[in-house]
C-alpha cells in the first residue's frame, strides 16, 4: 500500500514558515503581505476558492482584498481596476479569478497584472523566467508539487517523469520545473499514442487532464510516485482525482489523495507568492 503524500500536513507546515516570514517582514519594515483578489461573476466554484483565499491569507497575518464585479462587467473596467491595484502600494499581490466571462480576454487581463505582482506566474515575462530557470514566481499549482516532493524527500534528478496534461496553467510549467530539477521529462497529452507504455516508464507521474479516475493502475509502474493533480466530480458527485486511487495505490510506493493533496498546496503557495513579491518590493527600496 503506498505512503499517502498529506498536502494538509505539508500545507500546515509552509503556511507556518510564510506567517514568520510575514511577521518578521512588518516588524522590520512596517509591511504586510498583501493580495488581492479579482473575480468577475458569480461562478460558485470561483467564489468557494476566493473565499478559501482570504481565510488562508487571514490565517498567516497577511493584508487581503476581494473585488467582486458582476458578470457583465466590460474588459476596459475590469482593466481599469486592475490598474488601480497596481497603483496601491499595500497590495504586493494581484490574481484575476479564472475563466472569466467569455467577452472578456483572458490574455489582455494576465498581461495586463505587472510581473512582479503576478502571483499566479501567468504573465508572458514570469512564464519566461519559468522556462529559463531564474524565476522569482511560480505558478502555484505546480510549485505546490516540487515543494510536496521535497519535504517528503522524494529526489528528482534522474528519474523518469511524465506529466499527463499538457496546459499552460500546469502541465508546461510542472515539466520544466521538473526539468530544472534534473528529470528526465516527458509530457503526454490527447495526441500522444500507446499513453499506458509512456506512464509505465514513470518514477514520477503528474496527471493534471480533470478526468476522474482516468490515471489506472495498469498505466502505473510498481513502486512509482503519483501526484494527483485533477479536482473532478465522480458519477456520485464525490470529489474526486485524475488517479483510480485504490488500485492505483496499491502498486505505487507514494501517492497524493485527493481531497487532501495537491489543492490546499496551490493555495499555500499562492501566500508564498505573495510573501515572496512583498519582501522584494522592500528590497527595492519602495516603502
Amino acid at each position: 500500500m503506498a505512503r499517502i503524500i498529506d498536502g494538509k500536513k505539508i500545507s500546515a507546515a509552509v503556511r507556518a514558515e510564510i506567517a514568520e516570514r510575514a511577521e518578521k517582514l512588518k516588524e522590520e519594515s512596517g509591511v504586510t503581505p498583501g493580495l488581492a483578489v479579482i473575480l468577475v461573476g458569480d461562478d460558485p466554484a470561483s467564489k468557494v476558492y476566493v473565499r478559501n483565499k482570504g481565510r488562508a491569507c487571514a490565517e498567516t497575518g497577511l493584508y487581503s482584498v476581494t473585488v467582486e464585479l458582476p458578470a457583465e462587467t466590460t474588459e476596459e473596467a475590469l482593466l481599469a481596476k486592475i490598474r488601480e491595484l497596481c497603483e496601491d502600494e499595500k497590495i504586493h499581490g494581484i490574481l484575476v479569478q479564472l475563466p472569466l466571462p467569455p467577452h472578456i480576454r483572458e490574455q489582455a487581463v494576465l498581461d495586463a497584472i505587472p510581473p512582479e505582482k503576478d502571483v499566479d506566474a501567468f504573465h508572458p515575462e514570469n512564464v519566461g523566467h519559468v522556462m529559463i530557470g531564474d524565476y522569482r514566481l511560480l505558478p502555484c499549482t505546480p510549485a505546490g508539487v516540487m515543494k510536496m516532493l521535497e519535504i517528503e524527500n522524494i529526489p528528482v534528478a534522474g528519474k523518469e517523469c511524465v506529466v499527463i496534461g499538457r496546459s499552460n496553467i500546469v502541465g508546461k510549467p510542472m515539466a520544466m520545473l521538473l526539468l530544472h530539477a534534473n528529470g528526465t521529462v516527458t509530457v503526454c497529452h490527447s495526441r500522444t499514442k500507446n499513453l499506458a507504455e509512456v506512464t509505465r516508464r514513470a518514477d514520477i507521474l503528474v496527471s493534471a487532464v480533470g478526468k476522474a479516475g482516468f490515471v489506472t493502475a495498469d498505466m502505473v509502474k510498481e513502486g512509482a510516485v503519483v501526484i494527483d493533480v485533477g479536482m473532478n466530480r465522480n458519477a456520485e458527485g464525490k470529489l474526486c482525482g485524475d488517479v483510480d486511487f485504490g488500485p492505483v495505490s496499491e502498486k505505487a510506493e507514494a501517492i497524493t489523495p485527493v481531497p487532501g493533496g495537491v489543492g490546499v498546496m496551490t493555495i499555500t503557495m499562492l501566500l508564498e507568492n505573495t510573501v515572496r513579491a512583498a519582501e522584494a518590493f522592500v528590497r527595492a527600496g519602495r516603502t
